[in-house]
């Protein structure tokens, strides 16, 4: 069905089809759109499923816990400081094996208060064990989405799965949007652990240091494993509903000397600075990250790369950049840009791509060369 919808009522859609046992909801902008639709959705009958508002994201993921642990698909929301108050709990959902969906409208972080986008609230939560995509369209948010329920729960995989969309520029932004029948794309759930009243089972018991390690590879190797399920998921949704994807987006990368890598609404727009720059002889190319856990292999040697990171790490960097540095052989010239939902046009992307210092990193706005 065709329609217009924002973002935010986009994953609602989404998660309408994919037909929750469980959603857990506590309010906070941008995202409260997300689990408002949900009620309604639920008041009126169009989903049967458990509504719990409970008070306070901690508890939104706690409730979320719970509700996986006996086998029940289960989904909640949030952004920015809510996701920093879940960190015990999401810690605790990669943990137990729990295949919680969740939309994470991404947000800065205050102090000062901002609610604008920004990809710090994400990246804090990088190393805990859930996989990470981030979208740049209504379209892909809804596709996403549903994907995200099959990925998660299979049996290859068994983790958590956050969906990031961009706070406002995304999330609040009027798109078309083509719903789908999933039908069987999202096979019933079976977790294998699951809590079983007639075969009582201890969870979350001390593990000595003799143990211990072997928790965090299982899912170190199913994050790995992850990579094979994502792609035959991909392939069966384009297959089935003719809209394709993959760990990264390219844009006229072929034969491209410099490619322009971005995340999120900024790395769909950087398609634009790069036919601004094709037009002035420059052989520019685009790459829209997509998957950021598990990060995908990128074929980037011999290649001058700008990143534009709409985020930060103190005294260490962009974060997106020194990942890619890390992984690949290739010169990086990396832009801090979009913090708390700065401005960034195509035209100071293609601006930072016309000026790039190779091995450098400025701050748009602050110290950089354009």
């Amino acid at each position: 069905m065709k329609k217009i919808a924002t973002g935010n009522k986009a994953i609602a859609e989404a998660v309408k089809q994919a037909l929750p046992g469980v959603v857990a909801a506590y309010p906070i902008t941008p995202q409260t759109e997300i689990v408002e639709t949900i009620a309604d959705f639920v008041t009126s009958g169009q989903m049967k499923s458990r509504y719990i508002p409970v008070e306070s994201e901690h508890s939104a993921m706690a409730a979320c816990i719970g509700a996986s642990i006996t086998g029940t698909r289960t989904f909640t929301a949030t952004s920015a400081h809510g996701l920093l108050y879940m960190h015990e709990m999401t810690n605790w959902a990669a943990g137990a094996r729990l295949p919680i969906v969740m939309a994470n409208v991404n947000r800065s972080l205050g102090p000062g208060w901002n609610i604008w986008a920004e990809h710090t609230d994400a990246m804090q939560e990088r190393d805990t064990g859930w996989l990470q995509v981030y979208v740049s369209t209504v379209q892909e948010a809804y596709d996403t989405t549903l994907m995200a329920f099959r990925i998660a729960e299979h049996n290859d995989v068994l983790l958590p799965v956050m969906v990031n969309l961009d706070g406002f520029s995304l999330s609040h932004i009027m798109q078309p949007l083509d719903t789908v029948e999933p039908g069987d794309f999202i096979p019933p759930l079976h977790l294998p652990h699951a809590i079983d009243t007639k075969n009582p089972t201890g969870y979350g018991g001390l593990t000595g240091p003799d143990q211990h390690f072997r928790f965090r590879w299982d899912i170190e190797r199913s994050i790995r494993d992850s990579v094979n399920v994502i792609e035959e998921t991909e392939l069966d949704f384009a297959a089935r509903f003719g809209r394709r994807y993959g760990p990264v987006e390219e844009y006229r990368c072929e034969d491209a000397d410099v490619v322009l890598l971005a995340m999120g609404t900024l790395g769909k727009e950087a398609e634009v600075a790069i036919d601004i720059l094709r037009k002035e002889g420059i052989k520019a190319g685009s790459l829209r990250l997509r998957w950021f856990r598990p990060f995908p292999k990128l074929d980037l040697a011999g290649k001058e790369v700008v990143v534009i990171d709409r985020d930060y790490s103190f005294g260490y960097g962009g974060i997106v950049a020194n990942e890619i540095l890390a992984k690949n052989k290739c010169d990086v010239y990396n832009v801090i840009a979009g913090l708390g939902g700065q401005e960034v046009t195509y035209d100071d992307m293609a601006g930072f791509v016309r000026e790039r210092r190779i091995g450098e990193e400025s701050w748009f706005g602050v110290n950089s060369h354009v």
